[in-house]
């Protein structure tokens, strides 16, 4: 239901989809560790497959570091591969070494495949193919150019590429914007002006272009303070761009919009993890989340929402305690659900989900809040989700919640409202991969005490 490669953690991605329907995932990775050093850490990219974006396997590392004095000598962040001809090309970021301040230098470079399924790699030249330009982007201290994106110009035969920068008119940090540069053969580029630079961001990262089909455009892009990603829609590529606010919450990043088995769009993040799998645990690099329906209707912001390819991974529903389970319940007025009590037969709660209308939120042990939203209208009905540690709420069919517990024991999930409780049916989740034992298998519930 969610996938790390054995003993690692997974940071940005790309998805790609075969003729077959195979899908291929393309993924930084680096090891379990408080002290994550992504300079040393993140050097080559796994690879995973799957044929219905639930399932994966891991199928090992499929590109990796430069030669030494190269432009990604030092390590390779996110790529975006797309179809080219018979092939594939892959726009990618590489990191050469570190400034003095401690920014890394970064560039974007070029590889070729004459495969479809994410291997086989080649690099064009031994140099980036486009570097920040300095008329528009920071290129000191501060500076950003990574996480390209590359679609097909719609004012021309081109390209249009996308790319994490930092626009050198703002302040380092509200300078967060996606760069702008165009190419007609994808080895030539021209930089321009930004596509976008709201002036409110520090880092605007893992840029995704998504035309509609009205033709025109949606930008996903994850923000680095919120560490969550927003929506933007314009009627062309070049803008203007409206601003339509988060659509996914705090905990949800680098956002991958694909096409489902089913021809409907979704979108794919990553998701922390807790160093140790423990509530006092910092927030560390993670693994990648199950799919959520894109929703794009008229002039409504758009929205993620419960995909229902998730339903074939549901058994039949029951009161029983269950760890990894998905449960629905109709609401009037205030309500707390308990999820897990503090022990096996206890009856303090451990994990809780509340909401009193617009107020969303989840507590852990002690009533300790561990995430929270305002809801833009009061929700009627909520559908929860645990996996292991991991926690999602929808309100109202929409994605609005996410966040982590390491505590507590399985128990039926009781609802409280006006002093009144009764018992949530819930409908356990079927593991695809449930006898895993490594660090990136799920967390497999507290130790009975």
């Amino acid at each position: 239901m969610r996938y790390a490669p054995p003993g690692l953690c997974v940071n940005d991605f790309a998805l790609l989809r075969d003729e077959d329907g195979t899908y291929t995932v393309l993924h930084l990775q680096g090891p379990w560790t408080a002290e994550f050093d992504h300079m040393r850490m993140e050097t080559s990219y796994g690879r995973a497959t799957s044929t219905d974006l639930v399932h994966w396997q891991p199928q090992g590392p499929a590109f990796g570091n430069g030669l030494p004095g190269r432009f990604d000598q030092q390590a390779v962040w996110t790529m975006h591969p797309f179809r080219y001809g018979d092939g594939m090309a892959m726009f990618y970021t590489g990191v050469s070494g570190v400034m003095p301040g401690g920014t890394p230098l970064q560039a974007v470079g070029l590889a070729y495949s004459d495969r479809t399924d994410g291997t086989g790699w080649r690099r064009h030249g031994t140099g980036p193919v486009v570097e920040a330009d300095p008329r528009w982007y920071r290129t000191g201290e501060g500076m950003g150019w990574r996480d390209p994106f590359v679609v097909r110009d719609d004012e021309g035969d081109g390209w249009v590429m996308a790319v994490c920068a930092s626009d050198a008119s703002l302040p380092v940090e509200a300078g967060g914007c996606v760069a702008l540069a165009t190419s007609d053969d994808l080895e030539h580029w021209t930089v321009h002006p930004p596509l976008l630079a709201p002036g409110d961001i520090d880092e605007f990262e893992c840029p995704v272009l998504e035309r509609l089909d009205d033709g025109s455009w949606l930008l996903l892009g994850s923000i680095g303070q919120s560490r969550c990603f927003e929506a933007w829609t314009a009627p062309r590529l070049r803008g203007p761009w409206t601003r339509r606010g988060p659509l996914g919450p705090t905990g949800a990043y680098a956002p991958r919009v694909i096409p489902a088995p089913d021809g409907s769009r979704v979108v794919l993040h990553t998701t922390p993890r807790q160093v140790g799998l423990s509530d006092a645990g910092d927030r560390c690099r993670g693994m990648l989340a199950q799919p959520k329906s894109l929703v794009v209707q008229g002039d409504c912001a758009p929205r993620l929402e419960w995909w229902p390819g998730l339903n074939a991974w549901l058994g039949e529903e029951t009161d029983h305690p269950a760890l990894h389970a998905v449960g629905d319940i109709g609401i009037t007025g205030p309500v707390e659900i308990a999820l897990r009590t503090d022990t096996p037969d206890g009856d303090r709660s451990a994990l809780a989900v509340g909401c009193d209308g617009k107020n969303l939120w989840v507590t852990g042990p002690d009533g300790t809040r561990l995430g929270e939203t305002i809801l833009t209208e009061p929700a009627a009905a909520l559908r929860i989700l645990t996996i292991g540690e991991y926690v999602e709420v929808y309100a109202d069919g929409v994605f609005a919640l996410t966040t982590l517990c390491y505590s507590g024991h399985p128990a039926r999930w009781t609802a409280v409202t006006e002093g009144h409780s009764h018992t949530i049916p819930v409908r356990p989740i079927r593991l695809p991969e449930p006898y895993r034992d490594d660090a990136s298998a799920i967390w497999p519930g507290a130790v009975p005490q």
